[in-house]
């Protein structure tokens, strides 16, 4: 039997994105975020969710551009202090040693160190309560080689990324493989 435990902000997986901008100045600057994930596949786009008191709010407001880049599980203490200070008063990434990269796409910087980072233009602003969502169109993505699978694209077990457990306060490792997707699902109808 399932028991009500009411509404609350709980979802498995939660990513944790750190978001790569600029402010006013073209310092660069970066937070971490949970509240997000891919909202659209064509045109590719990602969601995240921020209040407005946050530094990186302003940035995207005024640049209208965000880099998502995905940490490494090796990077956990690296993705955990970014979320615990603001940019008004530190140098991230100094106080990190991380290495902003201009993009030459979008008005953002994305991490050097970080094995994947999405180049996105803000196309959509929604106020959604105490948060609103910036929906970004994703215009690159930016891959280490030794992080590429087959087809040249990401593979997961390279990137190793993690996820947050809100309801924990703690971050997790992906899991082992179980199966191919929209295959396995197809022994169903063969019961």
């Amino acid at each position: 039997m399932k028991k009500s435990i009411g509404a609350k902000t709980i979802v498995y997986p939660t990513p944790v994105f750190v978001v790569g901008t600029y402010d006013e100045n073209g310092k660069p600057n970066l937070m971490t975020v949970a509240w997000g994930g891919i909202c659209c596949s064509s045109p590719p786009c990602v969601a995240i969710s921020l209040r407005k008191e946050r530094h990186t709010f302003g940035n995207i407001t005024a640049t209208k551009a965000f880099t998502v880049n995905i940490p490494s599980q090796s990077q956990v203490a690296v993705a955990d202090y970014i979320g615990c200070v603001s940019g008004k008063q530190e140098d991230k990434f100094a106080v990190a040693r991380l290495t902003p990269v201009k993009s030459e796409i979008v008005n953002a910087p994305f991490v050097k160190e970080f094995p994947l980072a999405l180049e996105c233009k803000v196309i959509h602003v929604i106020e959604i309560g105490i948060h609103t969502q910036f929906i970004g169109e994703i215009l690159d993505i930016k891959v280490d080689e030794d992080h590429l699978g087959e087809n040249n694209l990401p593979d997961i077990e390279k990137v190793k990324p993690f996820i947050y457990a809100p309801d924990r306060n703690a971050y997790y490792g992906i899991g082992e493989y179980l199966a191919k997707a929209f295959s396995i699902g197809k022994e169903i109808k063969k019961r």
